[in-house]
């Protein structure tokens, strides 16, 4: 039986159903029941993905296209406040607390086709492709907004690693002697079967160390949101930030809402937008490291400019020390944009360049896509 949740989301798109028949779209029971279930296994709340589901099931010929899309933003979006239900406010919230919503017009010429000053539903494909490829630093407020909304969906998976242990497998790989011993012994020393094991795999942790001080302030916020997903996805995520000394707000970032750990985060590092301290911050990583085995044998990803206010001889003795600890250590620079023959020029990077293990760069969306699916193959 449906909980009372579960019904009152059939019947919102029951109705949005009915609404297309009245506005004399054929729809029939199948198409209704095909409608519900691709939403069921979608986000109900995100007016984009309520948007495509519909159309890819209920509209049947190009001509329709203009009527469903006019139907859409009257039934979910233009609805009277007396009608209003507790699931249409919040697709409504939803849709306006991230990025600029607007119905994709991708049918040129059609009879009864909205003006685009009246389209206010579904991301533009080339407005979101244009600003996943511009710098945060260039970003307005609305389009930092909606970019951080993409970013939230992003999942961020450290690599496996193979463990000492085994378990059995079908693979024709390693042969299980111990087992075939056993199973010989029940058959009077004759083997039945053939038996294989393989070596366990686990995750390996990922440590994120954010650089928070005044020279990052055009990137520090989106790479906290990019941890944040990180966190979310995974648990064998650990998050610290730095300015001028180590703050861990793995914890903070334990939130359903990202808003609500953002602003955790922000009220735990008390250095932020402050001075630079890398050596001495990483030098505290490891300590901390040794003691709690904290960050052995992951993978390290520090953010930072290289801009620091340190002793060089501190940053080149903790780089040394966090490259063992580690089992791959990676860089994030958003001033190596996209350029391929980038040459550091801050000091902080030069003194840490002989210990890292690669260089990306964190000046956009794009660019954190990549990084994000290159974590998930490191080592």
């Amino acid at each position: 039986m449906s909980s009372p949740e579960t019904g009152s989301v059939d019947e919102l798109l029951v109705g949005f159903a009915q609404a297309l028949r009245d506005a004399t779209i054929t729809v029939g029971t199948d198409d209704v029941l095909t409608f519900t279930a691709g939403v069921s296994e979608l986000d109900v709340t995100d007016l984009m993905d309520v948007y495509w589901s519909g159309r890819a099931t209920l509209v049947r010929r190009r001509e329709q296209v203009p009527i469903y899309n006019e139907v859409f933003q009257r039934y979910f979006l233009a609805f009277h406040p007396e009608a209003e239900e507790a699931l249409k406010k919040t697709m409504k919230a939803s849709s306006t607390a991230g990025a600029t919503l607007e119905i994709p017009n991708t049918e040129e010429g059609l009879p009864g086709e909205i003006s685009p000053d009246q389209v206010k539903l579904g991301y533009v494909a080339s407005t979101s492709d244009i600003q996943r490829h511009k710098a945060f630093a260039d970003c307005t407020d609305d389009e930092l907004r909606h970019l951080r909304r993409l970013m939230s969906r992003m999942r961020v998976t450290p690599p496996k690693r193979k463990t000492h242990r085994t378990a059995r497998t079908r693979r024709r790989s390693t042969l299980d002697m111990r087992r075939m011993a056993r199973e010989s012994m029940r058959t009077l020393g004759e083997p039945k079967d053939l038996h294989f094991k393989a070596r366990k795999e686990k995750l390996r942790p990922l440590v994120l160390i954010l650089d928070v001080s005044g020279s990052m302030a055009d990137y520090s916020r989106n790479l906290l949101q990019f941890a944040y997903s990180a966190r979310r996805a995974n648990a064998k995520v650990d998050v610290f930030c730095f300015g001028t000394r180590l703050t861990r707000i793995t914890r903070a970032l334990d939130r359903r809402n990202p808003d609500d750990a953002m602003r955790l985060a922000g009220e735990a590092v008390l250095d932020w937008d402050g001075g630079t301290r890398i050596g001495d911050s990483i030098k505290n990583f490891a300590r901390q490291a040794r003691k709690a085995r904290l960050g052995r044998g992951a993978i390290v990803v520090v953010c930072s400019d290289g801009l620091d206010r340190g002793d060089p001889q501190d940053l080149a003795e903790a780089m040394e020390s966090l490259s063992r600890i580690a089992h791959r250590v990676l860089w994030v620079n958003p001033h190596k944009a996209d350029a391929e023959d980038w040459v550091p020029t801050a000091m902080g990077m030069i003194i840490a360049d002989p210990y890292i293990d690669e260089v990306h760069s964190g000046h956009n969306l794009a660019s954190l896509e990549k990084l994000a699916n290159r974590l998930s193959k490191v080592g």
